[in-house]
């Protein structure tokens, strides 16, 4: 996507800026007091969304602590990787990890939200990062259902390997009732600045297509049979009228995790952060004490 057009009215653009790190240019975002001056925290979002969907939350942490938030690897304003299969797990964990030691970032807790708590889990499985806690907010750990069941399958790699399905998809994307219709699947309730982000960054073919490419070349099962080894704190959230990543997965995730701290919140959706940022920024602020 390009900042002077897509990017004119970013939210929080004062805060962004862009940065040349492991092979690749990230558009990031900074809040709060400088990296070492407070307890820095990380947050990662999830596949096929962007630096936008932590727009509330950011700047309220960025009130007491040291926050960065990014574009993941070809969604947004960050370039893509020369081969699209560099957007697995592992790739996409190890970049991130190389961004965060660029910027000589030492994170006390990474946020990640979907695909982006299983980045910040493999992170530290990988050694890639030590932070003291991890939060998940409907973290996409183990097997999918629902939605996401059927497209983390054998058809996103097939729609991987061309471009012509992200062009149709952004095409089709025009119309507003798909950018609707796509955000009712996940459960949540946007406002109107939340559905007029999505409905630009699904109108790029550049970031529909890496994000297929994140969900073609992702295998879940290697995380899951590590998910004992995550030896440090672990809050996973779950919302209820969540139907990307169905609820009922929790107690499954948390059951293999060595120190995990249950949370669900009713009446929220897949894009929960979103929806009640001031829930969110509470939960993290709460930990952030309690370390």
């Amino acid at each position: 996507m390009r900042w002077e057009t897509e990017g004119r009215d970013w939210p929080n653009r004062c805060a962004s800026r862009f940065v040349e790190a492991a092979g690749l240019r990230w558009h990031l975002q900074q809040f709060g007091p400088p990296p070492g001056t407070a307890p820095a925290i990380v947050l990662l979002h999830g596949t096929g969304s962007s630096s936008h969907s932590w727009r509330d939350v950011a700047p309220m942490l960025g009130l007491r602590y040291s926050v960065l938030s990014m574009d993941l690897p070809g969604h947004a304003f960050t370039g893509m990787p020369a081969s699209p299969a560099e957007q697995s797990l592992p790739g996409m964990a190890r970049r991130v990890a190389a961004l965060l030691d660029h910027l000589q970032i030492r994170p006390a807790v990474i946020v990640g939200h979907s695909a982006g708590a299983a980045v910040a889990a493999r992170m530290v499985l990988d050694g890639g990062a030590r932070p003291a806690a991890l939060v998940s907010l409907n973290g996409a750990f183990i097997g999918f259902g629902g939605l996401a069941g059927a497209v983390f399958s054998p058809l996103a790699r097939l729609l991987a390997s061309g471009s012509l399905a992200a062009r149709f998809f952004a095409w089709q994307a025009r119309d507003p009732a798909v950018v609707r219709k796509l955000v009712r699947s996940t459960g949540s309730v946007l406002d109107p600045t939340g559905m007029r982000l999505y409905a630009r960054l699904v109108q790029s073919d550049a970031h529909v297509g890496a994000a297929l490419a994140m969900m073609a070349h992702w295998d879940l099962v290697p995380l899951e049979n590590d998910l004992p080894k995550l030896a440090l704190p672990v809050v996973v959230v779950a919302a209820e009228n969540d139907l990307t990543v169905p609820a009922a997965q929790a107690p499954l995730v948390a059951a293999k995790l060595p120190q995990a701290e249950l949370a669900l919140w009713p009446m929220l959706g897949h894009l929960a952060h979103e929806e009640s940022p001031a829930q969110c920024v509470q939960l993290i602020a709460g930990l952030v004490q309690r370390l």
